[in-house]
């Protein structure tokens, strides 16, 4: 079997007035990149990247770095493809673009094998701890015409947050980090008395606070019983890190920014954190993710993926929490405590809920797997053409 052609797809959904900020930027429109990799023998493969910032250099990188070197390959050679490509752009692509690009081709090459052996990916992989895992909604980001009057919204951050939990959700992630730290208290406090005492909260600040503005809100999440605080500082931090690891009670996450296991095991042995949060589609792909998670078990540090994207990205992120062994091991694994979670955005997002030809099931809090060939979903081309960006 011979790759014949590598094709990249860039979507964009236009928002509208249904557009949300985290502590960073606004989300005007969703958009994803996916890797289309094509087979002499019919057999083709999905992926995803560029899910940070604009996915066109991705698309580039792709194009005119990557594509000649594979172009003839045995796509069965997996890990040998990832050594080629990484040792090939070592020079000027070790973290960001180069290595986003190479992720989701490696997420296209464990579709293609799944799909060639009639396995899913979590198989090749070594096999299913759990067939189903635990989600925690995403949401209750910044949202309305006068963002910054958050008192104007509050009780629609709890309907929203209430809704999460009607879902079926146990567990929900929100977002803070743009309001001065008092506002974020008071919104934080509402959500926490709208969802009750018994749901796994837990908070990402996008890393907008400086380290005693981080201490600070920290010793309030320890109050409002926040499982994880993710990103409090930015991601060269590493003292930072360390510290309010160090000075919390509270998990400290993050990750989802870094790349590579060379890059974790900077955060791993400079015991930065409690959870590390590598996405599929940035760290490196399976191939990559399975090492980070060694590299974390060495470290006595749990695995949560990030998951950010379409529903490529989702299903490849469930694939690989399929593959997380329980950290450390007990007779009965218990979520979030020693199993890993799958973040589920709950934000408005076509590319997730209409792109598949299948959904995605959530029941009792938890998603199922996908038990079919490769990542277990497919496309619906009519929808992707919808959303394809005209070059």
């Amino acid at each position: 079997m011979k790759i014949t052609d590598i094709k990249t797809y860039l979507l964009k959904v236009p928002l509208g007035d249904q557009r949300f900020y985290s502590s960073q930027c606004a989300f005007p429109e969703r958009n994803s990149l996916l890797v289309r990799i094509e087979t002499d023998t019919g057999i083709c493969g999905w992926g995803e990247s560029g899910q940070y910032g604009p996915g066109e250099p991705v698309a580039t990188f792709i194009e005119t770095v990557l594509k000649p070197r594979l172009i003839g390959k045995n796509p069965l050679d997996i890990n040998v493809l990832w050594e080629d490509m990484f040792t090939g752009i070592r020079d000027f692509g070790r973290k960001t673009t180069g290595i986003e690009a190479m992720s989701g081709i490696d997420i296209a090459l464990w579709d293609i094998a799944g799909k060639f052996y009639n396995k899913p990916v979590y198989e090749l992989l070594g096999g299913a701890f759990r067939k189903k895992v635990l989600g925690y909604a995403t949401g209750c980001y910044y949202r309305g015409e006068d963002v910054l009057d958050y008192k104007k919204s509050l009780q629609n951050l709890k309907d929203e947050a209430s809704g999460y939990i009607d879902a079926g959700f146990t567990a929900l992630k929100i977002k803070v980090g743009l309001l001065h730290v008092k506002e974020e208290m008071e919104r934080i406090a509402a959500i926490r008395e709208a969802v009750g005492d018994d749901i796994i909260l837990m908070v990402d600040a996008n890393h907008a606070y400086n380290f005693h503005t981080a201490k600070r809100i920290g010793k309030f999440l320890e109050e409002m019983n926040v499982h994880f605080f993710e990103e409090p500082v930015v991601p060269e931090n590493i003292h930072g890190y360390k510290t309010l690891r160090e000075t919390l009670n509270l998990a400290i996450a993050a990750g989802e920014n870094e790349f590579t296991r060379f890059g974790y095991l900077e955060l791993l042995k400079n015991e930065c954190l409690d959870i590390i949060q590598p996405n599929i589609g940035c760290a490196g792909g399976f191939t990559e993710a399975k090492r980070i998670e060694a590299l974390a078990s060495a470290y006595h540090v749990q695995v949560i993926p990030h998951c950010w994207g379409s529903g490529i990205a989702l299903a490849a992120a469930l694939q690989y929490c399929a593959t997380i062994a329980p950290s450390p091991h007990t007779a009965f694994e218990c979520a979030p405590e020693n199993s890993p979670m799958i973040e589920y955005d709950k934000n408005v997002n076509p590319l997730r809920d209409s792109l598949l030809t299948e959904t995605f099931s959530v029941n009792d809090g938890f998603v199922h797997i996908p038990d079919g060939p490769g990542l277990g979903v497919e496309i619906n081309m009519s929808v992707l053409e919808k959303y394809l960006t005209k070059s």
